[in-house]
């Protein structure tokens, strides 16, 4: 029974490098991120590539739901603006997940907004992953 849990979290472990060629980093709270340019929620084809690689290790975990955590560095002055594009953010990689595989609604996305300090990434968490500022990530069994 353990070893059949393991094969599908080694899956998404085996993906790490070739994600890393491809835009998106390792995280060291586990998970990854990805950068996006200044004002911009397109992601290159070979960052696309890169998260719909990670999509059929994600969806063959047992249990718990993914999450997909945006932020965005500017505008300072119009917080609106900025919880918009990082929800534009979030749904372009959710949206690259579904389309290789993963079911949408193992997904959650969260749009933060402009953060301190301000940043133009997003973060893809596994199940039971903790996010960088706050306590564990969402990790229901549905």
């Amino acid at each position: 029974m353990i070893r059949r849990a393991l094969i599908p979290t080694l899956i998404v472990l085996l993906a790490l490098p070739a994600a890393a060629e491809q835009g998106l980093s390792a995280r060291a709270e586990g998970g990854w991120r990805l950068a996006f340019e200044a004002g911009q929620s397109s992601l290159p084809a070979a960052t696309r590539d890169a998260i719909a690689g990670l999509a059929p290790g994600l969806a063959a975990l047992p249990q718990g739901r993914i999450t997909v955590e945006a932020q965005a560095s500017s505008p300072a002055d119009d917080a609106s603006l900025a919880r918009r594009l990082s929800l534009a953010r979030a749904g372009a990689v959710r949206d690259v997940l579904v389309a290789a595989g993963l079911p949408a609604t193992r997904i959650d996305i969260r749009a933060l907004g402009r953060r301190d300090p301000p940043a133009d990434i997003a973060e893809i968490l596994p199940p039971g992953v903790k996010r960088a500022d706050a306590g564990p990530a969402p990790s229901s069994t549905r």
